[in-house]
């Protein structure tokens, strides 16, 4: 597997509440090259609470070999060639390391949080990866920009839009993916597909790998060529005692999935279908503080990946090897033995293959 990581290093957010440490933006460029130095593969970014393009352009200036990548962007509230020219750019300023990973965001965030009629998911994304990628075409094969799709009518591309062609003009797509309508897009349209922390080995198993391979066949696709990254779920620490800690804010973040509609696929297939109808009553209740009492011990292991330092990666290798191309994973390190620590896992990691 490939090992990727977001920042701060051990950053874990509960969903809940303000992550203990939060992103200094001022410090990108310093903490990519420690990422770089550490031995990852890529750096990634995802669309919360700073702009991932911004910070991703700083990353890639002060790198020279790391994988950088959005892990998502948000697409829909941006026009296709607003997100074709950002990614465009990061290209240009990486020298070809980019990836470009794309979300949908659910219905109450696309209608109120961004002020936008909604649509079904699966098509419009469809439609969005082919509208970025003729405009990528129209910029480096210089030819017209032709789109024609349910969403999307793109003909016009004048000169002074057009940053013309570049050195390393393949930019690989992944689409975050949870229900199976998302991941058979993904196997008809993507270069990879970005997985939920929810998605457990059992549901990539038995329903998300089937979605894929049937949206490959129906584009005529391999199904194999598609990548699958995972951000697992991860509570770990240096000893046992400090795991509890860290376990019972992983369980909070489990509660708040459970209690996300758009989740709850994820865990019906392990017959948790009445504790999601809970959950989902006390966030309508705002009555956060409760969820968590909802997720068994069963439940947190079976989601979350749960053990010491000197044993996570293992843990990690044997769940996700098997099912995953690209695992993202980090602890902090706040001394040189956490360097050498984290390092030593990334090795161990990067050990595990799919098959």
């Amino acid at each position: 597997m490939k090992t990727e990581t977001l920042l701060p290093l051990g950053k874990l957010d509960p969903g809940l509440r303000a992550p203990d440490v939060p992103l200094d933006v001022t410090s990108i460029g310093n903490a990519a090259v420690q990422v770089e130095a550490l031995g990852y593969d890529a750096l990634v970014v995802e669309e919360t609470k700073d702009d991932p393009y911004q910070l991703l352009a700083m990353a890639a200036v002060a790198t020279t070999t790391l994988g950088l990548g959005t892990s998502v962007a948000m697409a829909f509230p941006r026009s296709p060639t607003v997100t074709a020219l950002s990614a465009w750019t990061l290209q240009k300023a990486s020298g070809g390391r980019s990836i470009l990973g794309l979300g949908s965001q659910v219905r109450g965030h696309i209608r109120r949080r961004y002020g936008m009629e909604w649509s079904a998911p699966g098509p419009w994304m469809r439609d969005y990866v082919g509208a970025v990628r003729s405009v990528w075409r129209c910029w480096q094969d210089r030819t017209p920009l032709e789109y024609e799709s349910e969403h999307y009518s793109l003909n016009l591309m004048v000169p002074l839009f057009d940053p013309g062609p570049i050195a390393h003009p393949r930019i690989p797509v992944h689409i975050a993916a949870i229900n199976p309508n998302m991941c058979g897009v993904a196997g008809e349209v993507a270069d990879g597909v970005r997985l939920h922390p929810v998605c457990s080995p059992r549901y990539i198993t038995e329903v998300m790998a089937p979605a894929v391979a049937r949206g490959a066949e129906r584009a005529g696709r391999d199904a194999g060529n598609v990548e699958w990254c995972m951000k697992p779920l991860v509570a770990t620490a240096p000893d046992k005692t400090a795991l509890a800690d860290v376990a019972r804010t992983v369980r909070e973040r489990v509660g708040f999935y459970l209690s996300t509609p758009a989740y709850q696929a994820a865990f019906d297939v392990h017959d948790w279908t009445d504790e999601a109808e809970q959950a989902a009553a006390l966030s309508k209740a705002q009555r956060w503080d409760e969820i968590s009492a909802i997720v068994s011990d069963e439940m947190l292991h079976t989601i979350a990946t749960v053990g010491t330092y000197d044993q996570i990666g293992g843990l990690l290798a044997e769940r996700y090897g098997p099912h995953i191309d690209r695992i993202e994973f980090s602890i902090p390190v706040n001394t040189p033995g956490d360097g050498e620590q984290l390092s030593a896992i990334l090795v161990e990691l990067g050990e595990a293959a799919r098959t």
